[in-house]
């Protein structure tokens, strides 16, 4: 599907299909009343007898309305004006894309609607109705073995502008809405694949295809490389799996020589049984989404690539199965890992603490400015959140606040947890430096409060997905989440820099 900007009054737009908004009850929006004015109060009293109220979602759809060039109006539900924010603005650009695909029309202009409540520009407006337009037609069906081709004639979107000074911002919007939204669906990609297909082998091919397509440095470091290294947490996990163990590399320089690359650092899991201690049955399927970190690590990668962002950036991928066969770490085994503190493993399921932990290590060697660790790390952080914002945690105040920010500007946002000394006491080990879990009680923290041991000589910050990197039940599937959040913040950080 193609993307675009037109300028010009909603009127004179020749399309198949124009939208413009209505808010409840019955309240036009700036550009429906554009629309009015040219068809002299057709639109005004259709609403006026009943015809649509602007709840949100809801559509009316207008053929050959008087002095409109467009074979179609469709008026779009915003709800309240008042309650029109981030979250109703994506909503109704999902819906209007979805509407329209209903229509016959083969090409269609939105006119991003303006919210009083909460006010944002342009360049957010066109970004944000990019990456939910994507989202609104994404399909996976890759492993089907015929696709019927859905039966939407849509090809073209464009986004329309009355204000043509603003087209430089509109387009920098789309240009970086297309962007995130290919690494968003990248992401979404390589999550929905199954665990048979994506493979630590597998992922290394496609960020080896990734880094060759946008210039970038990649390398790989296979089991001898990281024994040789002492990674000996993250080996610990693959040592029931026949599949080899990956660390992948990827560099993006796109920043000043010399400056401090922000490291990113992915959980690779491909496929989670829990290893020895095997994971209940139901909804095991799921644990393919495992390696919903790296998948991030990767669709943000390309998206900075697209937006040529001036910002170096290195991600780091620890990928592995965990597997229970006979050669599986066991519980009560005691491992060494890169840095060289040892870990009493209590239990094989919370393994991806212990891969990070090694990649964390590993991180040091660039002199990160800052790292970022995303995980599908607990089902505590589940219990804790839902399926809303992701947990944050971090040893920099100053750096939780600019995730958080860039969370609410993506609408991706994050909830920022403690990391108290107090927690770490739940690690204690007879036996070892420290054990890998802490019980129960705050198990989100406690696997927060492992990785911090790991990331004394940097500014560090940890994302636990696990309650909204994927979907259930009858959506099930990859959301791409955090990567817009995580291009946010470079945004941010490039422009700060």
């Amino acid at each position: 599907m193609e993307f675009s900007i037109k300028a010009g009054g909603p009127a004179q737009l020749q399309t198949g299909c124009i939208v413009v908004g209505v808010f409840e009850p019955r309240q036009l929006s700036t550009a429906a009343i554009a629309l009015d004015l040219a068809t002299k109060g057709y639109i005004a009293n259709l609403l006026k007898r009943g015809d649509m109220d602007g709840k949100p979602g809801s559509t009316l759809i207008l053929h050959n309305a008087p002095n409109v060039k467009a074979e179609r109006v469709m008026l779009l539900g915003l709800g309240p004006a008042g309650e029109f924010r981030d979250r109703q603005y994506c909503a109704a650009m999902s819906a209007a894309v979805r509407a329209i695909n209903t229509t016959g029309a083969t090409d269609a202009v939105i006119c991003p609607p303006e919210s009083k409540a909460a006010p944002r520009d342009i360049e957010w407006r066109i970004t944000t109705a990019t990456t939910a337009a994507r989202a609104a037609v994404y399909r996976f069906d890759r492993m089907k073995s015929s696709v019927k081709k859905p039966p939407s004639a849509l090809r073209r979107i464009a986004f329309g502008i009355e204000d043509k000074t603003s087209a430089k911002h509109a387009a920098t919007g789309l240009e970086r809405g297309l962007a995130i939204a290919h690494g968003v669906s990248l992401a979404r990609d390589l999550g929905n694949l199954p665990g048979n297909i994506c493979t630590p082998t597998y992922l290394a091919g496609a960020a080896r295809d990734l880094a060759k397509q946008y210039r970038m440095k990649f390398r790989v470091l296979e089991r001898a490389e990281m024994e040789k290294l002492g990674m000996g947490a993250l080996l610990s996990v693959a040592r029931g799996s026949i599949q080899p163990p990956k660390l992948i590399i990827v560099e993006y320089h796109g920043g000043p020589a010399g400056q401090k690359p922000v490291a990113l650092v992915g959980k690779g899991v491909t496929f989670d049984t829990g290893g020895i201690s095997l994971k209940p049955a139901a909804e095991m399927d799921e644990m393919k989404f495992d390696m919903c970190g790296a998948a991030s690590v990767l669709g943000t990668l390309k998206a900075i690539a697209e937006i040529k962002l001036r910002v170096n950036v290195v991600g780091i991928i620890p990928a592995t199965e965990n597997m229970p066969g006979s050669q599986a770490t066991k519980p009560g085994d005691i491992v060494k890992t890169m840095s060289g503190q040892t870990v009493e493993i209590l239990n094989t399921d919370a393994e991806g603490r212990l891969i990070l932990c090694d990649a964390l290590t590993y991180a040091e060697r660039y002199k990160p400015q800052a790292v970022i660790d995303i995980a599908t790390l607990t089902g505590a952080c589940v219990i804790a959140l839902g399926h809303v914002v992701s947990g944050l945690f971090a040893n920099n105040d100053a750096l939780a606040r600019e995730i958080l920010a860039a969370g609410e500007t993506a609408g991706d946002r994050a909830w920022h947890l403690p990391l108290d000394d107090e927690y770490q006491e739940q690690l204690r080990s007879n036996f070892a430096d420290f054990a890998n879990i802490g019980g129960r009680p705050a198990g989100a923290v406690t696997a927060a409060c492992y990785l911090s041991r790991f990331t004394k000589k940097f500014k560090w910050a940890h994302l636990d997905i696990a309650g909204t990197a994927w979907k259930s039940g009858k959506e099930k599937g990859s959301t791409g989440r955090p990567v817009p959040l995580l291009v946010q913040f470079l945004i941010n950080h490039a422009t700060n820099a």
